[in-house]
């Protein structure tokens, strides 16, 4: 069992730490990179994803001028430990509607209604929810009731309506994570403990892969669309 609590202030710091562990430990998983931990550069996406969910944390006591809101599900048996969360973010001009960023839930505790219990309670707030997530993971979402909208990159756009939001999302510019002395020194340990030729390689496989989802998220959302349209009777438009 586990207890659901929505935070729309900075959580407590034993919380924001474990959430910050569960990024780094399922990088893979919640990064849109979709990094493999065989790549060199995995702790480099360890750092630079885990710190951009800490900003995103800071920033929920208003000083960043974005709207964030987390929601956290921690053990009943043991209430401080966390099992799963769902950072979103409310978009502008749109009180019904929200932007998923970084959602995990602890292995231990998947398969348990976790996720779905999270995403309930969001929508009980803003109805109208929008995701991405990559092709494999299209199943999960729709049987909490999202529906496909499109390919944004190597991801698959979902909503929970048949449509997105016209309101606009603020979110954190994550560039400078990047260009930061931090992230600069990791790479200089890696390129150390690798070699030039290693880290080289393992962008060029980070950019095929990427490459390789985005074109695998077009054509599932080309079928997927077009299969649904010929259920609704809608005649498909030639493809170029």
């Amino acid at each position: 069992m586990f207890t659901i609590t929505l935070f729309e202030t900075p959580p407590p710091e034993s919380i924001h730490s474990q959430i910050q562990q569960m990024v780094v430990d399922y990088v893979t998983d919640v990064s849109q990179v979709a990094i493999a931990p065989s790549n060199p550069l995995y702790p480099l996406y360890q750092y630079g994803v885990g710190y951009e969910v800490h900003l995103y944390m800071q920033a929920m006591d208003g000083s960043k001028g974005l709207a964030v809101e987390l929601i956290v599900a921690t053990d009943a048996r043991d209430p401080e430990k966390v099992v799963g969360f769902l950072l979103y973010l409310p978009v502008k001009d749109d009180p019904q509607a929200c932007s998923v960023a970084f959602m995990a839930v602890r292995e231990g505790y998947r398969r348990q209604g976790v996720a779905r219990a999270m995403l309930e309670q969001m929508l009980e707030c803003y109805p109208h929810a929008e995701l991405a997530c990559v092709v494999g993971k299209v199943p999960v979402f729709e049987a909490l009731g999202f529906q496909v909208l499109a390919a944004r990159g190597p991801q698959v756009l979902m909503n929970s309506r048949d449509h997105g939001t016209d309101g606009l999302v603020a979110v954190l510019e994550i560039a400078p994570i990047y260009r930061s002395l931090e992230v600069r020194q990791i790479h200089a340990y890696l390129l150390q403990q690798h070699g030039k030729r290693a880290m080289v390689d393992a962008e060029k496989q980070r950019d095929r892969q990427l490459d390789q989802m985005t074109r695998h998220a077009r054509a599932f959302v080309l079928e997927r669309l077009g299969d649904q349209r010929q259920h609704d009777g809608i005649p498909t438009p030639p493809q170029d």
